[in-house]
């Protein structure tokens, strides 16, 4: 102990830093893929491993996610996106935002 540090009285002093767990950020959405294209949902969140949920489109269950935690098969949500091209647009359903991405492509 530094001298200092014994003539801070212990209330004075900093906590201990302890360690926690980091929570997994929150997966950013990306874009929105044109009609016909598919989704890059490759993020772990799209699935929730614990429970099925009814899809918000065909009423079957499903454990995948959206960005915004509403329950959706990934086909169902391409097909909404394909006949709904215009409201697609507001983003309700989109890839990750580094879907495409890969270790070692970062090439110049």
């Amino acid at each position: 102990m530094s001298a200092t540090a014994a003539r801070t009285p212990a209330a004075a002093r900093r906590p201990a830093v302890t360690r926690t767990r980091n929570k997994k950020p929150a997966v950013e959405p990306g874009l929105v893929p044109l009609p016909g294209n598919l989704l890059g949902w490759r993020d772990g969140s799209h699935f929730d491993r614990w429970e099925d949920r009814p899809c918000a489109l065909c009423d079957q269950p499903t454990p995948m996610r959206s960005h915004a935690g509403e329950p959706v098969h990934k086909s169902c949500a391409e097909a909404w996106i394909a006949a709904n091209p215009t409201e697609a647009r507001l983003g309700r359903f989109a890839s990750d935002a580094q879907a495409g991405r890969r270790r070692g492509d970062d090439h110049a």
